[in-house]
């Protein structure tokens, strides 16, 4: 029994193991895409000089980031000042535990799942997590000691909090319809059919919340650099301000990785392996959010919290309306 238990923490943590160094590997990737992806949409030539079509950039930026003075401002929290950065990746990361990436598959006899746990909340557990990352925002903001760092904290703050309650009911619908907000049996639900076909306004709410949550553009206000010089980033620089920029990063193949599990089957798919047929939907979403910064200029703060409260919510309460009629009409006997 204690050897049983021994070898799933051991299989628990090399899991977690391959996930942080996935996610570092790929934020730095992700950087390298986006800037090729929005230079071909914007006729730019995008990153070609380090190493062969540019592949070492990414390392390159690294290297840069790693040598770089660690200025600090006077004035500051020192510990709030370093808990920002840290927040923000521990979160970020820990939210993706409960996401399955792959079927269960068979080992030297050890059945092996495609995810780290599995909770019956697995939904409301990542928003949990991700909630947090309002935490390391605000801290870095207020422990700098700089009112440009304030204002962009307090507005990154606002903004979450009215995008988690669009974000939240625009998966509301398809809790109803798989009865469960257990990620694995959310998956299973969709054997037949893809929840984006039955819940396409729940889709497009759910896309809009997520690129607001992760402050991606056009509702990157809280890096607005022309009105708030670097929003709650003024004061950092070096590994920290990257720390910053990889929870970023990390969230933005969260909510891509939730898209995908929750509207499109997650791993499911034909011909394929499943995992394959994840990353090949995490990818298409996170392409969609290269093509939004691409192609939409930032909104104004008014306008945007103004799309939140009037728009988004109203229209997420209206499709939980539907699909709940739809749901009890439909089972009446």
């Amino acid at each position: 029994m204690v050897g049983r238990v021994m070898l799933d923490v051991f299989i628990a943590l090399v899991k977690s193991g391959i996930l942080i160094l996935a996610f570092i590997t790929a934020a730095a990737y992700l950087v390298y895409a986006e800037r090729k992806v929005v230079s071909y949409m914007q006729v730019r030539v995008g990153p070609n000089r380090v190493g062969p079509f540019g592949l070492l950039q990414p390392l390159a930026d690294v290297v840069k980031l790693a040598s770089k003075e660690d200025s600090r401002p006077a004035g500051r929290d020192d510990l709030l000042y370093r808990a920002g950065p840290a927040i923000m990746v521990i979160c970020a990361i820990a939210a993706f535990a409960v996401i399955p990436v792959t079927p269960t598959f068979t080992v030297l006899g050890k059945s092996i799942t495609g995810y780290i746990t599995n909770l019956n909340v697995g939904v409301l557990y990542i928003f949990a997590i991700s909630g947090m990352t309002v935490y390391a925002i605000v801290l870095g903001g207020w422990a700098s000691n700089s009112k440009y760092s304030l204002l962009g904290a307090m507005r990154s703050a606002a903004q979450l909090i009215s995008y988690e309650m669009a974000l939240g009911f625009s998966l509301v619908g398809v809790f109803i319809l798989a009865q469960s907000v257990n990620l694995n049996t959310i998956i299973a639900a969709q054997h037949r059919v893809w929840f984006v076909l039955l819940q396409p306004l729940a889709f497009v709410l759910y896309m809009i919340s997520a690129t607001a949550e992760v402050n991606r553009a056009p509702f990157d206000l809280p890096e607005a650099e022309q009105e708030l010089v670097a929003g709650y980033l003024t004061e950092y620089g070096g590994l920290k301000w990257g720390l910053y920029f990889l929870g970023e990063y990390v969230n933005m193949v969260t909510v891509s990785a939730i898209a995908a599990t929750v509207f499109l089957g997650g791993w499911q798919g034909p011909v394929l392996p499943g995992f394959m047929w994840f990353l090949l939907k995490v990818g298409a979403m996170i392409f969609v959010l290269f093509w939004l910064r691409a192609t939409l200029p930032r909104l104004k703060y008014d306008r945007l919290m103004a799309l939140g409260w009037k728009v988004l919510l109203p229209l997420g309460l209206l499709n939980l309306a539907i699909t709940a009629t739809a749901v009890v009409l439909l089972n009446r006997p």
